[in-house]
């Protein structure tokens, strides 16, 4: 979560963008949400960002929802495992790992991080939940928003998260400077793996 290649759970603040291809901006839109729900609102740090994909919306998709697979396309994600059976579903509880480089405040080390669907609506949006926690490193608690679009020529994916506990608010500028590119990697990853099907 806090690191460069780190895929996890905040997201940068972007401009909305419609069928073209994006990047993170600095201008923040309404939060994202899911049935309704989005990002913890009183959230320090908190990120969002959005790519376009030019790939079906059931492959993007796919990829997104198949915890499991994550490795063989994230390189920053080096275990994911799904917690209960099926379909991911609202309920459904994952635990994935990705390592973090020392940062000023921690040293390096390995996330674990236990995630819940808390909701979902199929090609649409899925929210989740869950702390993130290391040798010297804790986030209470990450909250995650993805929205697929889908629009000419392929689809817009769009996420936001923030991270809420004592020992990252208590350096929020550090903190912030590894949360974005974390997601902007994950995107940038889910937008290789799912052109290149």
């Amino acid at each position: 979560m806090i690191g460069t290649n780190s895929a996890l759970l905040v997201i940068p603040l972007a401009a909305a963008l419609t069928a073209a291809p994006a990047h993170a901006s600095t201008v923040r839109t309404g939060a994202l949400t899911c049935q309704g729900r989005g990002i913890d609102p009183t959230a320090e740090l908190h990120h969002r960002t959005e790519t376009f994909i030019k790939a079906p919306l059931s492959t993007v998709w796919k990829l997104h929802t198949d915890v499991a697979g994550w490795p063989s396309w994230q390189q920053p994600v080096t275990s994911a495992k799904r917690l209960d059976p099926g379909p991911l579903r609202q309920g459904a509880r994952f635990r994935w790992t990705t390592p973090v480089p020392a940062t000023p405040v921690s040293p390096a080390t390995t996330l674990v991080i236990t995630s819940t669907v808390q909701q979902l609506k199929r090609e649409q949006c899925v929210r989740w939940t869950g702390p993130a926690i290391g040798e010297g490193l804790r986030i209470d608690e990450g909250v995650h928003v993805w929205n697929f679009v889908e629009v000419r020529g392929g689809v817009v994916v769009r996420t936001e998260e923030s991270w809420t506990g004592e020992q990252i608010e208590a350096d929020p500028a550090t903190s912030i400077t590894y949360l974005a590119p974390g997601l902007d990697a994950w995107l940038a990853a889910l937008k290789s793996a799912a052109e290149a099907r």
